[in-house]
């Protein structure tokens, strides 16, 4: 004998739209509202875990947030008039924001990157009626991200009526993730621990901010790349993507940071893949990163700890390298089991840093330069 589940009817048709999002009639209506998820064992210990806002769950990712917002705000305030270009140095998420956001607002996109990105990217950025321009080679001193602001330059002198968001300096991009924010109170409550990746600054100082006016004992743990230039260490070659910076971008939040990890590209990857294996819920190096930092404060604080951390997109992008096994192979990135633990520096600049490696001292390197300066005028 067939047994059916009985659905409970409810009382009125709305109520069948509480927990859905209502339709949409522009692209920028998909972004929002993503879900959180639970990463317990095997990934974390026995007992222990973290919760993860899944923001690949945005048509392109967590930067559709700061596509949208950076463009609607530089409309309103006449920076960018009407069916003028958008010009911008990316190395992948923000562009498939910025498409959307000219798609929404109807602007022509162009994007500046470098032949680091997947061609994967490089095909959806197109089909999605983006202009991809390619630098072919990176600046001697401030590599490919150099080079790419550069040639973002060259671009906005042959372009005189088009816009630059400038992710890197622009406010607009810290000021698009309080709704990120808000989502996680709502859905979570309450919050101890948060784990951001760095890159732009944006996401991580945007949700920081907000959350400390709810949580103002809230401990923030950023996650950085080796080779990355953003909390003080020398810059050097980064295979890594969507995290870290030659550059230093403005919009980082250096007062908000309770301890920050620097964590090396093969660590990422076993961390994504594992994630893959076990939890299907799971992304590239930025996910990798920060997930491989979320458990291991899942097994070092204690288990009422509420840590929440945000996985910046999804895997897809990332076929083609990290879930690569040639390109894995090719770059040395597979049969790295990382240390339980990270190793500790006192100080950023103690030594360079090559591994999974965590420093509770954080300094600005811009502010420590010019502290520096001062002092050696006043001698």
């Amino acid at each position: 004998m067939n047994q059916f589940t009985h659905t409970p009817v409810p009382a009125s048709p709305a109520q069948l739209l509480a927990n859905t999002k209502r339709p949409t009639h522009t692209p920028a209506g998909l972004v929002g509202d993503t879900p959180v998820f639970w990463i317990g064992e095997p990934f974390t210990a026995t007992g222990r875990g973290f919760w993860t806002k899944l923001e690949g769950h945005n048509p392109g990712g967590i930067k559709d947030r700061t596509a949208l917002h950076m463009v609607r705000a530089a409309r309103e305030r006449g920076e960018l008039l009407p069916g003028a270009r958008i010009v911008e140095s990316t190395s992948g998420t923000l562009g498939l924001g910025l498409a959307l956001a000219g798609a929404t607002f109807g602007h022509p996109v162009t994007v500046v990157t470098d032949p680091g990105m997947e061609p994967l990217m490089t095909g959806l950025l197109t089909a999605y009626g983006a202009d991809v321009d390619l630098v072919t080679n990176p600046h001697p001193d401030g590599g490919w991200q150099r080079s790419r602001r550069d040639r973002v330059e060259e671009l906005l002198a042959v372009h005189p009526d088009a816009w630059c968001p400038d992710q890197y300096h622009n406010p607009d991009n810290v000021a698009a993730y309080a709704p990120l924010a808000h989502e996680l109170v709502a859905q979570l409550g309450r919050i101890d621990t948060l784990v951001v990746s760095v890159g732009t600054g944006g996401h991580s100082a945007g949700i920081a901010s907000v959350l400390r006016g709810f949580f103002p004992r809230l401990r923030v743990v950023g996650v950085d790349t080796t080779g990355s230039t953003i909390f003080g260490q020398p810059a050097a070659s980064r295979l890594m993507r969507g995290l870290g910076s030659s550059i230093y971008p403005r919009n980082v939040a250096y007062d908000l940071f309770d301890e920050v990890h620097w964590v090396a590209a093969r660590e990422a990857v076993w961390a994504a893949r594992t994630l893959a294996r076990h939890h299907y819920a799971t992304g590239g190096w930025s996910v990798g990163a920060v997930a491989l930092v979320a458990r291991w404060l899942a097994r070092t604080l204690p288990a009422e700890n509420r840590i929440v951390t945000v996985f910046p997109d999804g895997p897809q992008r990332y076929v083609g390298t990290v879930f690569d096994d040639v390109y894995c192979h090719e770059h040395g990135l597979l049969g790295h089991l990382p240390a339980d633990d990270p190793d500790e520096i006192s100080h950023p600049g103690e030594r360079v840093v090559t591994r999974w490696t965590r420093c509770t001292r954080i300094t600005d390197p811009l502010a420590t330069a010019d502290e520096h300066a001062l002092a050696g005028a006043a001698r």
